[in-house]
């Protein structure tokens, strides 16, 4: 059976591949391949312009042509490098023997065992993965989770203004404001957002096993800390200082934590507003042709917020035991890092999908602001938590209990239950008449 979005095993690259398309130049094989040559030939270019001595020679006119093999790089190459795989059976190793083979006609070629020099193929792989995983937050993932939080703060601008009774533990509670509702999720994504920038992108870089030994052996007078610490710099990473053969990922599991909380947050959102949908408070814009029930012609279900629900939970159980087991490593290394972070692009693909569905279903909303209205004609008894409070204020004896005794009976709240209830009261008119201005749809704070 041949390979296609029909065949494919998982459905980011089968049902839902058009929406994770752009993640696929850095999750998936061919495109750590190229992120590793790309590592590989900045740092021989590196090397060229310390330089190291018997580099000292090379023209820098020619550096243009050794990064073309990563900027013009292709499926052809990537294929070329897994059939030398298939005799190295080791994917770095591939990776270096390939890069010698392109440029052996230029005419560096007599240096080309400084390519890879002293390096261990975590080198390669702990600058090339944090590299492409920063790049893909920056240009397609983080941007995503920004659409959203703009998306939101435009509805809360829009509906600022609309009462809306609350509901805590399920149960009607003091009237709100639907704008505010969808603010308080700007707010916590954008803390989260903020934290995120704040987490480094964090490289090993240090030979094989973090020390330099083989720099050091061959070269003793170079500093080669601040070489590791410049070169990953420059590829905009913060080099680790202390390591084993690998990174310890630490910095790693805080990133992967932090979309974990946006993702959790999303969740939320999409529950709340699924639960509004149920609610009737808004109604859903109908595309022509679409069925919502194969049996049911009503229906139009909030499927956008479902897919979104489901997609960010798959991808925070993985982003969980990522976080959880990349920082675990046995001594100074073991391959369990390596067979694990091949799917780091699984969880930021769930997550695309999730978000696409969110923002999809947001602009389908159509707010029903009779339905709103009614609930909260429906609920006077809020209305008694600014009554008591009132009344504490002016002395009157245990107005908690007398809210509390009106409230609880078997008859329903209404605005005329609570008018009798205010002319009955021993208060001044002044303050009777500060009592029945109070309503649902005025009781809704700052």
């Amino acid at each position: 059976m041949q390979l296609s979005a029909l065949t494919a095993i998982s459905p980011i690259d089968g049902r839902y591949r058009r929406p994770v398309e752009a993640l696929a130049p850095y999750f998936s094989e061919w495109g750590l391949i190229r992120y590793r040559i790309r590592i590989e030939i900045e740092y021989f270019i590196e090397l060229c312009q310390l330089p190291l001595p018997q580099l000292a020679g090379i023209d820098p006119a020619i550096f243009p042509r050794l990064r073309a093999l990563y900027e013009d790089f292709s499926e052809a190459d990537a294929l070329r490098i897994k059939e030398i795989e298939s005799v190295t059976n080791h994917d770095v190793k591939a990776v270096e023997y390939f890069i010698k083979e392109k440029l052996a006609d230029l005419p560096i070629s007599q240096y080309l065992e400084f390519i890879h020099f002293g390096l261990t193929s975590q080198d390669v792989n702990n600058t090339a993965i944090p590299l492409l995983l920063k790049e893909a937050m920056t240009a397609d993932i983080t941007p995503l989770y920004g659409q959203v939080i703009q998306r939101l703060r435009e509805l809360a601008e829009q509906w600022a203004d609309i009462p809306m009774l609350a509901r805590t533990h399920g149960q009607p509670a003091s009237p709100t404001r639907l704008g505010k509702e969808l603010g308080v999720f700007v707010e916590r994504l954008e803390k989260q957002l903020a934290f995120l920038d704040g987490i480094p992108a964090a490289a090993k870089f240090g030979g094989a096993t973090g020390n330099f030994n083989a720099h050091q052996v061959a070269y003793p007078d170079i500093d080669w800390k601040a070489f590791g610490d410049r070169f990953c710099s420059r590829l905009g990473l913060q080099r680790g200082q202390l390591t084993t053969q690998i990174e310890h990922y630490d910095m790693l599991a805080a990133t992967l934590d932090a979309y974990k909380r946006l993702n959790t947050i999303l969740i939320d959102l999409d529950r709340d507003i699924w639960t509004y949908v149920s609610l009737n408070y808004f109604k859903q814009k109908i595309k022509a042709g679409e069925v919502g029930s194969s049996a049911m012609p009503h229906k139009v279900n909030p499927i956008d917020f479902e897919n979104s629900e489901g997609n960010l939970g798959i991808a925070n159980a993985i982003l969980e035991h990522l976080s959880a087991k990349l920082p675990i490593s046995r001594l100074q290394r073991d391959l369990t890092d390596s067979t694990v972070l091949r799917n780091l692009g699984v969880p930021f693909a769930h997550a695309v999908i999730a978000l696409k569905a969110t923002l999809k279903g947001l602009n389908k909303l159509e707010l029903n602001e009779a339905s709103i209205r009614a609930d909260l004609e429906d609920n006077w008894a809020v209305v008694a938590e600014a009554i008591q409070t009132i009344l504490r204020r002016e002395g009157y004896p245990k107005p908690y209990e007398a809210l509390k005794d009106l409230t609880r009976t078997n008859e329903k709240i209404t605005a005329h239950t609570i008018g009798q209830f205010i002319e009955g009261l021993n208060v001044a008119e002044g303050v009777k008449a500060e009592l029945r201005r109070i309503s649902p749809y005025t009781y809704t704070g700052i």
